[in-house]
């Protein structure tokens, strides 16, 4: 298992950060010399900035003086397939040894900063325990996500049977590198309601198919709008860190999109789409041209039906300033939580402990039954009732009451009446795709886009991702499903930029997501819908266990809590193309049929 070894020897410590000349050129020769104006739309008020106003130092390590250099093992202290994190003095970095080659790379994950030692290291990538995103190691790039930003890599040179390491001290502190990209080569020459590139929605696909356009060398001019306020947020963080302000989410700062060119149109909303002359039509009135379109509009919360529902107090938590919102009334008060999804769980956890109380009702009798299955959901309500979280199972809200314009009592169905200072309503989405309904685009009986391999829609030139989309799921024999994950998002933005460029490129990414309820998190990798049984390994009570769900003989998934980095290993294994029997996976630990799938594990 890599990370797991001996005690190392001390060493001298010396680790520059190895700039591709590829990439090195890019910089040199980026276009756009000079700045461009870029328009924001904040609270309704278009505003220009300049590029002079925000300079960015796109390669801060040239300075000489910034360079440290280290022995760090000897050559034979790693074997094949094996990593280690060294400290250089003023950082750490992650040595890896695969078929006989050194490798030196950051040593934590861009996205939360998990520890890549601890990760997953296979035919040259290594994928991060945590959340799933994969860095190839001979560059340090980003190749799975979640994610923007690859590894640095570090130069490794062999001298008398011994391993130095040279980098940059500032690499090695922020232990992140962004891709270089291009710039737009005269924005200021444009008209304003034409572009190249059109992208509706600003979320992970929308942003990441403007970032890959850019890494690509794609020049022209991009716009993405937005019905948000803000630019591009971590949204997973709403339900997860309610608290949070929206620039300690913010995916990029301001100044990003300033420098690579990439104009964002906040508080905008496309009414419809004319994919013959290929206009995208404002609520306003706008109108404006492209060339190519992605559609990443994300989803909608589904509202209540019942009586009472537009009362004060009654949030779907869809911004930043929602999430606020509901902490600040929710302090100390009684609140009530309708629907046991991820969203309403996330929430409720976040809240126990502020709230005076936590009520949360469900019309399953188990939550999570139909994603994790009847026993690992009764452990994780389990915990909830530990934590003062109280259930009101197979019943729905039949009411709302109020007093004096705002809530005070929630009515259920079954007759109890809950004291409710703060309702939420988690019980689901659908896809926000209504203003498409006349275009032509292929939408399915759900409201869904339908893409194919590469996420391309039935018009040509226009692409779709993210949450609104179904498309070919490899693992599953290309079944079209609908995978609302913040990674595939990720993934479905970068695939749509590549084929924007006749790329060709087809997904064939493992989903992956992860969900975090009092200190704990369960991570899940594949896609279990229409599982039939579920193995499970470990111990459910002490919340120590993975789940494997099985459809016929086949492992189609897998679940875990406090197993770091099985769900990874799985990951992998399912990326590669090969099949994990239930056999494999029946007796504990795992023995070799399931090891043995993945030798370099």
């Amino acid at each position: 298992m890599g990370g797991c070894f001996s005690k190392p020897k001390p060493v001298e410590v010396k680790i520059e950060v190895v700039i591709p000349e590829k990439e090195r050129s890019k910089e040199e020769m980026s276009p756009n010399g000079k700045a461009s104006p870029l328009i924001y739309k904040v609270n309704g008020t278009a505003r220009h900035y300049h590029l002079e106003e925000h300079p960015i130092a796109s390669n801060p390590y040239h300075n000489p003086k910034d360079m440290v250099e280290a022995s760090v093992c000897h050559v034979k202290d790693l074997e094949n397939g094996q990593m280690r994190e060294v400290d250089l003095g003023c950082g750490k970095a992650l040595l890896i040894k695969e078929s006989g080659e050194f490798h030196a790379l950051g040593h934590k994950c861009p996205h939360y900063g998990a520890p890549l030692v601890k990760g997953v290291l296979s035919k040259g990538r290594v994928r991060c325990p945590w959340h799933g995103a994969c860095f190839n190691i001979g560059t340090g790039d980003i190749e799975d996500f979640p994610g923007l930003d690859s590894l640095p890599r570090f130069q490794v040179k062999i001298e008398k049977e011994k391993v130095y390491i040279r980098a940059s001290k500032q690499a090695l502190q922020t232990q992140r590198r962004t891709k270089m990209m291009a710039k737009c080569i005269s924005l200021s020459n444009y008209n304003l309601s034409s572009t190249n590139v059109l992208i509706i929605g600003a979320g992970a696909a929308g942003l990441v198919c403007a970032e890959t356009l850019r890494q690509e060398g794609f020049s022209d001019r991009i716009v993405m709008c937005t019905m948000d306020r803000h630019l591009p947020y971590d949204r997973p963080k709403l339900s997860k860190s309610m608290d949070s302000h929206p620039e300690q989410i913010a995916l990029r700062p301001k100044e990003f999109f300033c420098t690579y060119d990439i104009e964002v149109l906040t508080e905008t909303q496309v009414a419809a789409v004319d994919v013959k002359s290929k206009i995208a039509v404002f609520k306003d009135g706008f109108k404006m041209e492209y060339n190519k379109l992605l559609i990443a509009t994300g989803n909608m919360p589904k509202t209540l039906s019942c009586k009472g529902r537009e009362i004060e107090n009654v949030f779907n938590i869809r911004t930043p300033e929602d999430a606020n919102r509901v902490v600040k009334l929710a302090t100390s008060k009684n609140v009530v939580i309708v629907g046991a999804s991820f969203l309403g769980m996330e929430v409720a956890a976040y809240l126990a402990e502020r709230a005076h109380s936590v009520s949360l009702v469900e019309l399953e009798h188990v939550p999570f039954k139909k994603f994790f299955g009847e026993r690992v959901g009764r452990a994780v309500m389990k915990m909830f009732e530990n934590n003062r979280v109280k259930f009101y199972m197979q019943t729905e809200v039949s009411e709302l009451r109020e007093q004096e314009g705002k809530l005070k009592e929630v009515v259920l169905k079954s007759g109890k009446v809950l004291r409710a200072d703060v309702c939420v309503v988690g019980v689901g989405a659908v896809p926000a795709t209504g203003f498409l309904k006349q275009s032509g685009i292929n939408i399915d009986s759900k409201g869904f886009i339908v893409v194919n391999k590469m996420m391309q829609t039935n018009i040509p030139g226009v692409f779709a991702a993210g949450d609104a989309v179904t498309f070919p799921l490899a693992l599953r024999n290309n079944k079209k499903v609908n995978v609302p994950h913040w990674q595939m998002a990720h993934m479905h933005g970068r695939i749509a930029a590549l084929n924007m460029l006749a790329h060709g490129t087809e997904i064939s990414t493992v989903p992956y997501l992860w969900t975090a309820m009092f200190g704990k998190s369960i991570r899940y990798a594949g896609h279990g819908e229409g599982f039939d049984d579920v193995v499970i390994q470990g111990d459910l009570d002490e919340l120590k266990f993975v789940a494997f769900y099985t459809k016929s003989d086949e492992v189609v998934a897998v679940a875990s809590i406090n197993y770091d980095p099985i769900v990874s290993k799985v990951a992998e294994v399912l990326a590669a193309g090969r099949t994990i029997r239930k056999r494999d996976v029946d007796s504990w630990p795992l023995r070799t049929p399931f090891i043995a799938l993945a030798p370099t594990f």
